[in-house]
This record gives C-alpha cells, sequence and structure tokens, in this order.
C-alpha cells in the first residue's frame, strides 16, 4: 500500500551529485531518474550493526533487511539534516553522526522500479532505546559485523540491493568502524 510520502519530491542530481531539479519519489524510481539520497548505520559500544526490516507494505524492498535508515533529503535539505530527521522518524533514534562515504549505485529494486542514486552514508553510534515506527519497520536488531556478513553471503536476497553494495564496496572500512569507530 502506498503511503502519502511515497510521492514526496526527491532532487534530481547529476553525476557529480549537483541539483538539476526535482521529481516525485515513485516518478524518480519509475523512470530511473538519478536522485539524491541518504543512508545511516548504527553501531553500539559492543561493536554490534543495527538493522532494520522493512514493513513489508513498503512501496519496495519490503521485507527486506537493511541498515539502520534509508531514505531521501526533501528540496532546500542538507544530507545531513535529513539523515538526522529520517533516523528519528524511522527508528527514533538521535545520536550524532558523521559522513562516512557517498555512494553511487543504479540497479534494480522489486516492484519493477530502479535506484539510481547518489546516497549519502553516514555513522552513528546509539546504546539507548529504539523505537522504530511499524509503518516503517517491522523488526530490527543488533548483529556482530562478521555474522551479518556470513548471513549477507548465504542470503543475499534477504537484503536491500544498496545495502548488499555498500558491504561489498565498503567492507573493510565499515568492519573497522563498527568494532572500532573507524579509528
Amino acid at each position: 500500500m502506498a503511503g502519502s510520502a511515497d510521492n514526496d519530491p526527491v532532487i534530481l542530481v547529476d553525476a557529480d551529485d549537483i541539483e538539476v531539479g526535482t521529481a516525485g519519489k515513485l516518478d524518480a524510481h519509475r523512470r530511473g531518474l538519478r536522485h539524491r539520497a541518504i543512508s545511516v548505520l548504527v553501531r553500539n559500544t559492543d561493536g554490534q550493526f543495527l538493522l532494520q526490516r522493512r514493513n513489508p507494505a513498503k512501496y519496495h524492498s519490503g521485507g527486506l533487511w537493511t541498515n539502520a535508515c534509508c531514505s531521501h533529503p526533501l528540496p532546500g535539505e542538507n544530507p545531513d539534516d535529513a539523515a538526522r530527521r529520517r533516523l528519528a522518524e524511522e527508528m527514533g533514534i538521535d545520536c550524532r553522526i558523521e559522513p562516512l562515504f557517498v555512494f553511487q549505485y543504479n540497479a534494480p529494486v522489486p516492484g519493477g522500479l530502479i535506484e539510481n542514486e547518489v546516497v549519502h552514508v553516514f555513522g552513528g553510534r546509539h546504546d539507548g532505546s529504539i523505537e522504530p515506527d511499524p509503518n516503517e519497520v517491522s523488526e530490527w536488531k543488533w548483529i556482530a559485523y562478521d555474522d551479518l556478513v556470513s548471513d549477507l553471503r548465504s542470503r543475499p536476497d534477504a537484503y536491500t540491493v544498496w545495502f548488499r553494495q555498500y558491504v561489498a564496496t565498503h567492507g573493510d572500512m565499515l568492519a573497522d568502524w563498527v568494532e572500532n569507530g573507524g579509528r
């Protein structure tokens, strides 16, 4: 079921992440238009990684495991502010975040849609309560990074396409970040 936010505007960008316009979120995904996105990765002090399972009713990739938060900045909103806003809205978490990397990908996702995104990926540490929005998240868990990688290898179709690509491309950096805070 499509929610009212499913066609919020997204920021269209060129290959250098320069804004070139806006489009509705569903239209951008149907047509494969390149747009700006945000993702937030969260770890705890025990060196575990936070995963969420997307609500099965999401317009794409419903029921799949992914990182703590995935979304899009609104027009006029910078990626840092969007990441903090969406992390609070999706997971009920308010923590300091820092940029980790920018990732570009273009891939089909379930539902006949296309993710063509320039993703600003942030990381944060959180040890407090987690209160996810049930419209966004059906379940969540903490997992040791090595266990996550093993599960990803054995059940890749249980995870979102972008999250699989983050781990495949930046796995060593992510392992260090989760276990040592990237230091």
